[in-house]
């Protein structure tokens, strides 16, 4: 007699399951992709989302052009949960989006994306990105608070919500995370979703801040996902700015420490602290 759908989802779970046991043994890293050897492992840690064809259409674009610019070493995605969560990312190119996307696409989840709202006024761009349910921020307007409501929503509702902390790409001239902005830890503790420090390493060396594009050889670009940072004295004080700005010093260290990780280097005692105006 054929098994039931419920049946089969619940024989994949259990496989998916072991297979994460059998690729993190305790006290390691959990499971690495690194396609820099030629060899891909299997990476998948989690029951994928519900997709589209939309949303598959996306990734597979992303996929491609990925696969095509650069090569990939990925650490720490068992740490992305099935549940809502927000993923909060240093930012050192405009090519962060993509090869985030692409990790957390890989690890089950669909990012959705807090974006300068210019992106989104881009004819077909803007209406693809609406679409695929990515989030618009209106800075320095009377409307800059829907992108909180809309990504606590999302969280809340179970969707993996990346945040860029600091805004806008780093101008810490080594490339280390600056201080940031508070929006990424008042989403986690009004959703009530864990928050997961990420950070990436390589995607400068394919798209600089300034300067041209340099596809060729094809560079290596880095990502590293850790536990998620422990908020609990935070609790209830999503509203408390003093609270909001230690909250997400705290993140941005935690970032930091991930990013130390894949440079092989220690981290700055004190953050970069950018002009306010800076953009």
């Amino acid at each position: 007699m054929p098994r039931s759908p419920r049946v089969v989802l619940s024989s994949v779970v259990a496989d998916r399951r072991r297979q994460l046991a059998l690729s993190c043994p305790s006290g390691g890293e959990g499971p690495v992709l690194d396609t820099t050897s030629g060899h891909r492992q299997t990476v998948s840690v989690s029951i994928p989302e519900k997709r589209g064809a939309l949303r598959q259409f996306a990734a597979g674009v992303i996929r491609s052009s990925a696969t095509l610019l650069t090569r990939r070493i990925w650490l720490g995605q068992e740490h992305l949960p099935p549940t809502g969560v927000v993923v909060a990312c240093n930012h050192l190119s405009e090519y962060d989006p993509v090869a985030i996307a692409h990790y957390i696409y890989d690890a089950g989840r669909f990012p959705r994306f807090l974006g300068k709202d210019g992106v989104f006024a881009i004819p077909v761009v803007g209406r693809l990105l609406h679409d695929l349910g990515q989030i618009p921020v209106h800075r320095e307007s009377t409307r800059a608070g829907e992108a909180l409501r809309a990504a606590i929503d999302a969280a809340r509702e179970g969707a993996c919500v990346v945040v860029y902390p600091e805004a806008t790409i780093t101008r810490d001239p080594d490339l280390w995370p600056m201080t940031a902005k508070t929006g990424a830890v008042r989403i986690a503790l009004h959703a009530g979703v864990p928050l997961v420090p990420l950070a990436t390493w390589g995607a400068q060396d394919l798209l600089p801040y300034r300067g041209a594009p340099r596809p060729v050889p094809r560079k290596t670009v880095r990502i590293k996902a850790g536990p998620p940072v422990d908020l609990a004295a935070y609790a209830g004080r999503g509203d408390d700015p003093v609270a909001m700005a230690e909250a997400t010093d705290v993140v941005m260290r935690h970032i930091a420490e991930q990013l130390a990780a894949l440079r092989g280097e220690r981290a700055p005692e004190v953050l970069y602290e950018r002009d306010r105006g800076e953009s």
